[in-house]
Formats: C-alpha cells, structure tokens, sequence
C-alpha cells in the first residue's frame, strides 16, 4: 500500500534544492528579483551571465510556490488555441507567439546542458484532442492557425498511438520539452550562487519602489537596495489595480497514479474541453510502476463551494480512460492566471517607475511564458532589443479582448455583494474540526476557524489587497479571495498574493465550553503553496 500524499507535489520528493538563510541585512544588488520560481531563477540566471549582480528573495522556500506545483510541460501548444490568437493578435503577433515559445524550450535545453543539471530532461510528442467536444471543426482550425504561425513540425492523425482509449482525432506536436522542475530550479539556483549571486528564502517582501533610489523592503525592516527590480510572484505583489483587471486568477487540480511500467507512451496529452485536462507520463527508472499525473477542472478561484469534488471529477475522468490505473498516490493543486487576451504580461510594471518589471499571465503555459519573460527582461535591462517586447507588453489594450475584459471585471465586482449578504454567526458547536466559515458581526465580516481540538481562531475576512471577502476552500483548507486570488491559510498568513499581509486578527466573544479562543498568529506561515 502506498502512503496517499495529499496536497503534495510529486516534485517535492527530492532534496537536491539547496537551503538558504533568510535576508538578515541590508544588501546591494543591481537587480533584485522577487520570487523563486522558475520565472525568478531564470531571470537572475541570465543577468547573472549578462554580468549582473542579481539578489533573489523568496518568502518561502525556492521552489516552493507555483513552480513545485507544475506539470512541468514545456510546449509550443498552447492552451488557448492559436486560431483565438490569430483573432486576438492578428497573425503577425500568432507567428511572434509561435517563435517566442519556440526559443524559450531552446533556452532551456541550453541552460541545462551548460550548466549540466540533472533535471530528468527529454523531448517528448505532445497530442491535441477534442474527444467530447461539441465543435467538430475544432482541430481542423487549429491546424490550420499553426501552420499559418510557422509551427510545422505538427500533423494531423486520425487517433493517438498507445493509448487504451479511442481518442479520435488529434493534432501531434513534435519536440516538445519535459523536466523534474525542482530539479531544474535546484541547478538554476546552484549555478546564480556559483556566479556569484545572492538568494535569501522565507524573506518576505512588503514594498517594492522603482526609480532613481530604487529598493525593495522587507517584513524585517531591511532592504536591498538595487538598480532594478524584477517581480516574480505568479500575481504581482507591487500594484493594486494595473494588472489585476485584465487577468483571473484559477485554481487548477492533479492527481498522480501508479500504472503499469510503459503501459502509456511518455508522450503530453491534452484535450480542448471546458474545463479541459492535461496529462504527462512520469517515469521512474527504478520503480515497477510509472505515474500517470492528470490536471485540469480548473475554476475561479475561491468561487467554487466544494472544491473538493474537483478531485473526485478528475479522478472518474482518468478511470474512464486508463483503466489499468490503480490508486491516486498522489494529490494537488496549484493557481494558474488567465489574462483576457491569452499571453503572459511580461516587462515594464503598468503605472510604475521605468526599472520595475513583472512576470505574470501564465495562461496555463507557465513554464515557457516565465522562460519568455525571463528572457525579454533581460533585453530590456541590458538595453537590447527583443521582437516580442510589443506583443507581451504588460500596458497592452487589445481592443478585441474588450468584451471578456467587462465578463472578468462584472464577476470580480458581482463579489463584493458579500458585504450585503446577511451571513448569520454560526453555532460554534456545529462547526467541524478543521474547517471555517464566514459570517457577519456587525458591519464587519469575520472568517472563523476551528482547529482539530476545537479551539476557535477569529480574523477579519476582507482581503487586505482590495476588501474581498474571503471563502473558506474545504480542500486546501484555506480561505481564498474570489476577487484577485490572494488566499490565506487556515488561521490568516497570507500564501498567495496579490495581498502582502496577513488577515488581521479579530476578538470575538465566544462560549467557554468550545475551548480557548485564540487569534491569528503574527508569524509567517511556513505553507508550501507560497508563490511570491
């Protein structure tokens, strides 16, 4: 029987990432980055080897935020179709997207083979299929908006090889690019410390100033002050408005299953469904069995009421189709951002000084939209030039992305009706251990959660980024914001931005009989899941 890990990335089953002390000084850097993730280390890395003095600051530890919580594809196919990038983008910018996504799997190749990182990394063959999709023409217009960005190593085939399902049709894309990626990052960071780079972990920062005097601050009072600054956290932690209205923030699900050894062709999967599901092959050369890592059922985040059925959904989606999985072993979930116009906002920081920069956008295409940011930037700080610069520009307006621009900023403004909503306090007897809720006192909204022995902890429940009022997710045992994604752990320590801080505490009377009543502690939380 093997040990189910829930809410544990296959990923984290390894210690080849280095440690690192937290920031215990005031330092200097030339750039300051924010964030240890695959977007943070690679921009470090490639200033590093531009002559830069690069400092890293990660609240938690490197690694440990989105980028652990991949499926770690590296793919010239994108989640949202190049026929909705032609549309959006013209086909001029369609062929722009085409090759930058193409240069960034290059980049990565050649970063782990000059740095000679055992990262498990090989090119795979990715498949696109539209089993269950109801627009039958599909495929045949993705292929077609392919070829017309210059993507030829595709082609159509009439069903997937290997598989023990029917999968119909599918487009086959060759040379696409998988790794270990905290084994990656691991290397990445090895190699910014070996030339001569700073990182510091559970270095929380709270104020990001560009310009003339240009500093980043942290929780501890100490800065490094640098020459530009480069913000790296999945949602960015440095504005409140600029970037957050043109992006949704998603929560995404995986589940790991032992199969047969080669019983699937390591291969990526993906179907076109809404919400859709993406598959890779882990192999393991010492184990009888492989993994089969399944992801999908995305929603809003925090606008799901029982997130945990995404799990079960997921799970009776891959017994339909791979019949000799046998347990889920493996269990979680991670965020993914969504911009109205389908590619990743990558530069100069909208509304902020000339030298501060972001990485953002994922689009579900996470590990090469950072490699693409990681490699403009390092352009724009060396003062060079980079043909995707426009495309990527995170004060873009695309004028035909303008209507899901009004759907995604009418459902983030249709969430402050919970400031109206009555949301009676709830009997603390009736509370079950380990769970929270939500409920009004007075004009104030307070989240309660009740710990495994029963005692009560109180916090305000408006996000401290823009006044969301937080939901309580029973899955990840966390209260998330349905507004901008920011998300606090059980007791209120913030875990993901865009918020900087935590819930703040709250007294509230409550019966003897439960058991003591305590607040949220000060102390940073020590969750994994940190992205910034």
């Amino acid at each position: 029987m093997n040990f189910f890990r829930e809410n544990s990335p296959v990923w984290l089953e390894t210690d080849a990432m280095p440690k690192f002390f937290p920031l215990s000084g005031d330092v200097y850097a030339d750039v300051c980055v924010v964030g240890g993730g695959i977007a943070g280390l690679t921009t470090a890395y490639l200033l590093m080897k531009e002559g830069k003095k690069v400092c890293v600051v990660e609240a938690m530890e490197i690694g440990g935020g989105q980028s652990c919580r991949t499926t770690a594809q590296f793919c010239t196919a994108l989640d949202d179709r190049y026929f909705e990038l032609e549309k959006l983008h013209g086909e001029a910018g369609s062929k722009l997207a085409a090759e930058s996504h193409r240069a960034a799997i290059e980049q990565v190749e050649k970063i782990v083979r000059a740095e000679n990182i055992e990262c498990e990394m090989r090119r795979v063959d990715g498949f696109l299929f539209a089993q269950g999709d109801s627009r039958s023409d599909v495929l045949q217009k993705e292929h077609k908006a392919l070829l017309n960005a210059g993507i030829t190593n595709v082609e159509m085939l009439t069903q997937i090889p290997g598989l023990p399902f029917d999968s119909g049709p599918c487009i086959r894309f060759g040379d696409q690019l998988e790794l270990h990626p905290v084994k990656y990052m691991a290397g990445l960071a090895k190699a910014i410390i070996d030339g001569g780079g700073l990182i510091f972990n559970k270095t929380h920062v709270n104020q990001v100033q560009g310009g003339n005097a240009a500093f980043v601050k942290t929780d501890s009072g100490y800065f490094i002050n640098c020459e530009s600054v480069v913000v790296a956290t999945n949602s960015p932690v440095n504005d409140l408005f600029a970037i957050h209205t043109k992006q949704a923030p998603y929560r995404t699900y995986v589940i790991g299953c032992q199969i047969p050894k080669g019983s699937i062709p390591a291969a990526f999967y993906w179907d076109t469904l809404d919400p859709y599901h993406y598959i890779r092959i882990e192999q393991s050369p010492n184990d009888v069995h492989d993994l089969l890592i399944v992801g999908g059922e995305d929603h809003k985040t925090g606008q799901e009421e029982h997130p945990e059925l995404r799990y079960r959904k997921l799970e009776e989606w891959t017994r339909a189709r791979f019949p000799m999985m046998t347990e889920v072993i493996y269990q979680w979930s991670g965020q993914v951002m969504e911009p109205v116009d389908a590619l990743g906002f990558l530069g100069h920081n909208p509304m902020d000084q000339y030298n501060v920069y972001v990485i953002t956008g994922d689009s579900g295409n996470g590990m090469t939209h950072t490699t693409i940011g990681a490699m403009m930037i390092t352009d724009l700080i060396m003062n060079q030039q980079n043909a995707w610069t426009e495309l990527y520009d995170p004060s873009r307006i695309s004028l035909r992305s303008i209507g899901e621009f009004i759907k995604e900023n009418a459902n983030v403004a249709a969430q402050y009706e919970d400031w109206l909503a009555a949301k009676p306090r709830p009997d603390y007897l009736d509370l079950v251990p380990r769970e929270g809720q939500v409920f009004r006192d007075g004009l104030k909204m307070v989240a309660v959660y009740k710990d495994e022995v029963g005692n009560l902890e109180f916090m305000s429940a408006a996000c401290p980024h823009l006044g969301g009022v937080v939901h309580w997710n029973s899955a990840e045992k966390s209260w998330d914001c349905p507004c901008h994604g920011s998300r606090f752990d059980c007791h209120g320590q913030v875990i993901e931005g865009p918020a900087v801080s935590n819930l703040e505490k709250v007294n509230i009377e409550a019966p003897e009989l439960v058991g003591p009543v305590r607040v949220a502690p000060d102390q940073l939380t020590t969750n994994p899941e940190t992205a910034f």
